[in-house]
């Protein structure tokens, strides 16, 4: 019988090491799932800030854009549809493309242009002017 009670005791004492690993390792994951949000937010922060400027130009057709390019494009629109924009100062242009073409078979679109700004300032009259 001493001998059934020592094995029940060190197989409890095997148990109990066993729950404290086990504590240990949902508190280092919790710890860990609590990082890996922060680093998602951080990384989410930074593609905005980097983003901040782009203005996505959605549904204009590829024929219209030969010959003017992507920022011909942009110039045009602010030229028909906001005349007082145009006549300030220019809005400057850094960049601008056409997004790779992605066949979607359920969903005909033409493809977007992305434009860069140079500054954030030329992105929030266009957005409050065509609002």
């Amino acid at each position: 019988m001493e001998m059934t009670t020592a094995r029940i005791e060190e197989a409890e004492e095997r148990i109990g090491e066993l729950e404290d690993k086990v504590m240990e390792k949902e508190e280092a994951e919790k710890k860990r799932d609590k990082k890996i949000q922060e680093y998602e937010g951080k990384i989410r922060e930074l593609s905005d800030t980097l983003k901040r400027n782009n203005i996505r130009i959605i549904g204009i057709p590829e024929e219209e854009e030969r010959g003017k390019g992507a920022e011909g494009v942009l110039e045009e629109i602010i030229d028909e549809n906001f005349p007082e924009l145009g006549k300030e100062k220019g809005v400057e242009i850094q960049e601008a493309q056409r997004t790779p073409f992605r066949r979607n078979l359920n969903q005909s679109s033409a493809q977007h242009i992305i434009v860069k700004l140079a500054k954030y300032k030329d992105k929030e009259k266009i957005l409050k002017a065509a609002r």
